[in-house]
């Protein structure tokens, strides 16, 4: 009997060859990110890395390997992920609350990548009425189909956006009056203890890495949920739902 790959052919949310990038780009279709395979020299692998800077698309150079198990497929050094969603600015985010006369509340995940988690976060977000959920650019979770689809479909009404840099994300988030709190295991402060109201901004990190120290650095205040059983760590989309709700809480008194 003749073996069989056990790869996944792509998904709809997936484009490859320069040409159905090009014209996705054209198209003006979101894209989440765009894999590129390392050491292409070709006049066009450098003009589209070129107009991808300018445009703010995120990319990464990577080896074959990686392209060869996404795809069987001619991806011919080129594999991109189209988002189901509209990405926004943290910028217009923010303003737009303050124009309305509205305190921002905004939830920022760094080095979180787990699709289902991510999902259910932004399904609590989205019942809480979060103005705002900061991803990096590379780093986070897909904003794909599976995200969606765990979501429950409140990825069509929760404004994801992107960050380059999350330590300048934050930085501005700072300049703009709300207050950064990391939700960690690092410190000896108590959730419940902490102040939540005004415009705010709550970091959560992976289960695996966490927060990362520069952005707890950073931050105005670090807390923790207190644990009372013996496993010493929640999954990140429960922690999120009992930060979010602790905030709501404080913010309703």
């Amino acid at each position: 009997m003749q073996n069989r790959s056990h790869r996944k052919e792509p998904s709809k949310n997936i484009i490859f060859g320069l040409r159905a990038i090009q014209e996705a780009i054209q198209s003006e279709n979101e894209i989440e990110k765009i894999l590129i395979q390392k050491n292409l020299q070709s006049d066009a692998s450098k003009e589209l890395i070129a107009r991808l800077s300018s445009l703010r698309i995120p990319f990464q150079k990577v080896p074959i390997e990686k392209l060869n198990k996404i795809t069987r497929k001619n991806h011919q050094g080129f594999i991109g992920f189209l988002s189901p969603v509209q990405f926004f600015s943290i910028e217009n985010v923010i303003e737009t609350c303050y124009s309305e006369g509205k305190d921002p509340f905004v939830l920022i995940l760094d080095r979180l990548t787990d699709v289902r988690n991510f999902g259910a976060i932004v399904r609590t977000a989205e019942c809480a009425g979060i103005d705002a959920i900061i991803t990096p650019d590379l780093g986070g979770a897909l904003v794909s189909g599976d995200a969606m689809k765990t979501s429950a479909g409140a990825l069509n009404y929760v404004k994801i956006c992107r960050s380059k840099s999350l330590y300048r994300t934050i930085q501005y988030l700072k300049n703009s009056g709300l207050k950064i709190i990391s939700c960690t295991e690092k410190t000896n402060d108590e959730l419940f203890k902490c102040d939540l109201t005004g415009p705010l901004a709550c970091i959560l990190g992976s289960e695996e890495n966490g927060i990362n120290d520069d952005l707890l650095k950073i931050s105005d205040q670090k807390c923790k949920i207190p644990l009372l059983g013996k496993i010493e760590s929640l999954n990140v989309s429960v922690s999120a739902g009992i930060v979010i709700y602790e905030a709501i809480r404080q913010r309703s008194s």
